[in-house]
């Protein structure tokens, strides 16, 4: 029933994302947006706008077999809207992994991942560019082997704070979250931190700069096998796809600081279709659709 339940999760998030391909790049006439404008939505995790991102990671002599690990993460991102002064978004991340050989007698395992939900609580209204947002993140039992994930359920507080100002290239923010299990499986606690500074420099054009490193901390850990503290960075291009935008990014990052058998390097790169819906520069609604209205959603990324 496990593998079941996990491989209707994932058919789930490729069905909403082919569903909402569909609906743009057959709809009426392309957002009004710029493409500097769109490239800074895009960069915002919290903004008023349906987006599906593609984020393919790969970790390199992961392992004690030194091998490389793949995490695809598929991770629509709906917003919903609670009144006129604030808003929910909600990001669902599904994730399909390719786990090296950890031992010589062993195999490598693909298969699907912990599915993790997040939802925040954000006002409509940005404060001289500030935008803030608080929630909570959950993390569900969905993989489909033992290799891939903890049976545990988890739960714990989530929150991103970010500084985006019209007229000004850059875009910076932090995203942190914590992760307590909650006991219910068979397998060992765990209690996970995560900090996950960014920052966007944007150029004409709809290219611009990136650095967005997660560190990583296992609260459970020895102390010198506890943190993961990636520095690197790459480079971004809003492109459009007939009248689909595409945000495009590719960048890669060295763990100054890993735990035994962490990888030592790791390569991003990403496609993220972005289906503005009555959005301005910053993330707000402007006062007439920029997209085609059928994208209204009513459920949940």
């Amino acid at each position: 029933m496990q593998m079941k339940r996990s491989n209707l999760s994932a058919l789930t998030a490729c069905i909403v994302a082919v569903n909402l391909f569909a609906a743009v790049a057959t709809g009426p006439a392309r957002a009004e947006l710029s493409k500097e404008d769109l490239a800074k939505l895009a960069q915002n995790p919290v903004a008023k706008l349906i987006s599906v991102p593609f984020q393919n990671n790969t970790d390199f002599n992961y392992g004690p077999e030194k091998g490389t690990q793949n995490i695809l993460n598929i991770q629509p991102v709906i917003p919903l809207t609670l009144s006129d002064d604030w808003n929910l978004i909600t990001r669902t991340i599904f994730p399909l992994i390719r786990q090296p050989e950890l031992g010589p007698l062993q195999d490598s395992t693909f298969g699907l991942g912990e599915t993790q939900f997040s939802a925040f609580l954000s006002p409509s209204e940005a404060s001289s560019g500030w935008i803030w947002c608080v929630g909570f993140i959950a993390q569900l039992p969905t993989h489909t082997d033992d290799e891939l994930g903890n049976d545990n359920w988890g739960l714990g507080p989530r929150a991103v704070a970010l500084r985006m100002k019209k007229g000004s290239p850059w875009v910076y923010g932090v995203l942190i979250n914590n992760l307590w299990s909650l006991g219910t499986g068979g397998d060992p606690s765990y209690n996970n931190g995560l900090i996950q500074p960014f920052v966007n420099y944007n150029l004409p054009g709809g290219t611009y700069l990136t650095s967005s490193p997660i560190i990583t901390a296992d609260w459970n850990a020895d102390s010198d096998d506890r943190w993961t503290v990636p520095l690197g960075g790459g480079i971004g291009r809003i492109f459009h796809f007939g009248r689909l935008p595409v945000n495009a990014q590719i960048s890669g990052y060295y763990n100054v600081v890993t735990p035994d058998y962490g990888a030592d390097w790791k390569s991003r790169a990403q496609a993220q279709l972005v289906f503005p819906k009555q959005c301005s520069s910053d993330g707000r609604y402007s006062p007439r659709p920029v997209a085609p209205t059928v994208l209204k959603v009513n459920q949940a990324y």
